[in-house]
């Protein structure tokens, strides 16, 4: 029963925190370029005005424009809860499987698209078109980069991969290093981070993500974009589960728990940092440059692939 509010009390942090962490990530890209900042709680100031104001749709908005927000916002939601964030073992475990969590996020970005094409307008088009291009390079990257830690844990499940780090002497392993570079690589890209894409962009010619919701307005634009944010965390608390698991708990004690937590934060805000760093030092590359970032990416995977079997296997 523990187990199961510590559940629920996951999920509800990853959807609560979501807005403060995209929040704290404008904030430090402030700081760094010597300005204020609106401050953290401006997603969730951007995100109450959005649910207070009327929905306006164009008249030919087929059921499909209607119903994706709501899908994009219940599958991302979904993929982020059967994430550990603080707990190792829970009720959804089960299902917590790589696979599983791909096909949530596959289902909202083919959501995503059909709304951007729906309505019909040049720029939705070219947005849909241009992210299932990146996605065809970007998951398999992402797959090939968890597929490295599932061959030394013998499973996909990520509560199996976790436990499996934590059983395990401390070492460095090149293949943990090459699968880390690639996921790190595949999260700006499927988060659409500089140097892919800039989410504070309004030019449409260069715009990937933002292109697709620009016809949504009120309720239905807040729920695309708390989506995306939450989606920032879901891939932030991947990471940290996957490479960094250590301090997680692995009982229902209070004590434990509120340990993990607390290294939880710790643990993403200071990805946050580094995607801050990164952020202001980088500029965003070329829309025909992409698909070779992603091609490197998957490079860089499959060596952790081929690191695993010539340096680890039989050591």
């Amino acid at each position: 029963m523990r187990s199961a509010l510590v559940q629920f009390f996951q999920a509800g942090m990853l959807l609560l925190l979501a807005p403060l962490l995209a929040g704290f990530v404008a904030t430090c890209r402030a700081r760094l370029q010597n300005r204020r900042g609106a401050g953290v709680m401006q997603p969730w100031r951007n995100l109450r005005k959005l649910f207070s104001k009327e929905v306006v749709m164009a008249s030919h908005a087929s059921w499909i424009f209607r119903t994706a927000p709501y899908v994009v916002f219940t599958a991302t939601v979904m993929a982020a809860s059967v994430v550990p964030a603080m707990l190792v073992d829970t009720p959804l475990s089960l299902i917590a499987d790589v696979i599983a969590l791909v096909a949530l996020l596959a289902l909202s970005r083919f959501f995503q698209a059909l709304a951007g094409m729906d309505i019909g307008t040049a720029f939705g088009g070219m947005g849909a078109s241009r992210e299932m291009t990146f996605a065809a390079l970007g998951e398999p990257a992402m797959l090939m980069s968890i597929f490295v830690i599932s061959l030394s844990a013998h499973s996909t499940n990520l509560t199996s991969m976790i436990n499996h780090t934590l059983n395990s002497p401390f070492a460095l392993h090149p293949s943990l290093a090459f699968a880390l570079v690639a996921m790190l690589l595949v999260a700006l890209a499927e988060n659409g981070r500089i140097p892919i894409d800039n989410p504070t962009t309004h030019l449409e010619l260069t715009m990937i993500h933002e292109a697709m919701i620009l016809e949504y307005s009120g309720r239905h634009l807040a729920l695309m974009e708390w989506a995306a944010m939450v989606k920032l965390l879901l891939f932030s608390t991947l990471i940290v589960d996957l490479f960094m698991p250590w301090g997680m708990a692995v009982n229902t004690d209070a004590i434990s728990l509120v340990q993990a937590f607390g290294l939880w934060l710790l643990k993403v805000a200071g990805l946050m940092i580094a995607l801050a760093l990164a952020e202001t030092g980088m500029a965003k590359l070329r829309l025909f440059d992409v698909p070779e970032y992603l091609s490197g990416a998957f490079v860089i995977a499959f060596l952790g692939l081929l690191s695993f079997y010539m340096l680890e296997v039989g050591a």
